[in-house]
């Protein structure tokens, strides 16, 4: 749903789908050094993988020239195009093109479900939601933590239908029942790993369950699709503006030990990209909506859509993955596309019925 992102997750840690031995971690957390060759001794700073061979961004190889076919200076016509391919993927960990094009599939359902019924924008995210949520409880199997799966889909799919239909009030009410009937569920699998089960269901609950009744909120008032595009619209300027300014222009790790593609220099082109995007959206598609509001819903969208990369990324270097899932090309799982929206979603629904009550 959102654009696309640098990869902030582990490079070189496989997807969720293996799972290590109960208790421990997949492995050890990467380090960030460069890597080694062993014919050649070290492979210099910018090299890239592909083909089976290392190569130099620049096309040169990176032990001198090859063994046969190499022009004087060790760089072929293939070697060059290999690396251009190299450059292409490895500036962010992932297949650029393909990314964008799921990522503009995804836009296109949102927008087309939210404008033609907007119940079918709930059905959708109620989809998507779920499937994230299963993702996070089976990724979390590694490491031996069993989430009780019916009473956290029961209010993952109920919450938000509730909230939509009834408001804050039967919100609230849903997402309690969704906890009470975790932690009565879970009894009935003994004391083993109780306290640690049911902790890791209550933060599903909140991360996921209380947030799909949040965006349902969002929804409910008669201008509730415009407020979802400026939901959607000013997370995905965050993810785009802080990709493109990063990845040109970035040089000052902001959380190096966490996610050590992000920049501050990605940050700031977040954030101007949120403050434009904001304040023309709050200001041309909802009355009475001024420039300024929507200037501060970016700034707080920066803010929120940042922090749900870096938790994200927190969870899988945990975990010890690179991705929570392989649904969607180029980008990993649904919650990788997820990770910034489900932040951010309490903080526009709070800003914008603060701003402009529905």
């Amino acid at each position: 749903m959102s654009g696309p992102t640098p990869d902030a997750s582990i490079e070189g840690t496989p997807p969720s789908g293996a799972t290590p031995g109960s208790g421990a971690r997949a492995h050890a957390p990467p380090s960030d050094s460069t890597s080694t060759n062993a014919s050649s001794g070290g492979v210099p700073s910018g090299a890239t993988a592909f083909g089976g061979a290392f190569s130099r961004t620049d096309g040169n190889s990176a032990s001198g020239p090859s063994a046969e076919g190499s022009s004087a200076d060790g760089a072929s016509a293939n070697g060059a195009s290999g690396a251009a391919e190299g450059k292409r993927q490895t500036r962010t960990g992932r297949n650029l093109p393909l990314a964008i094009g799921v990522g503009l599939a995804l836009g296109s359902l949102v927008l087309l479900s939210l404008y033609t019924v907007k119940e079918i924008f709930l059905a959708v995210m109620i989809v998507f939601l779920f499937i994230g949520m299963r993702e996070l409880t089976e990724s979390f199997k590694s490491r031996d933590i069993n989430v009780p799966f019916i009473p956290v889909a029961t209010g993952m799919v109920g919450t938000p239908v509730v909230a939509y239909v009834w408001g804050p009030t039967a919100t609230v009410a849903a997402v309690s029942l969704t906890m009470l009937a975790l932690l009565t569920t879970r009894m009935t699998e003994g004391a083993d790993g109780y306290v640690r089960d049911v902790s890791t269901g209550a933060l599903v609950t909140g991360y996921l369950v209380l947030v799909g009744g949040i965006v349902a909120l969002l929804m409910r008032p008669d201008d509730g699709d415009h407020r979802i595009v400026i939901f959607i619209a000013t997370t995905v300027a965050s993810d785009t503006g802080g990709f493109f300014a990063g990845s040109f222009l970035g040089k000052h790790k902001l959380a190096p030990t966490i996610s050590p593609k992000k920049t501050w220099e990605g940050v700031t082109g977040s954030a101007l990209m949120c403050m434009l995007v904001g304040g023309w959206l709050v200001w041309w598609l909802l009355d009475g909506g001024r420039i300024w509001q929507g200037v501060l819903v970016g700034l707080a969208v920066v803010v929120t859509a940042t922090a749900g990369d870096l938790v994200e990324s927190m969870m899988k270097r945990d975990l010890g993955i690179k991705d929570l899932g392989t649904i969607l090309p180029g980008h990993g799982g649904v919650m990788d596309r997820l990770d910034s929206l489900v932040v951010t979603a309490p903080v526009v629904w709070l800003l914008l019925e603060l701003f402009v009550p529905s």
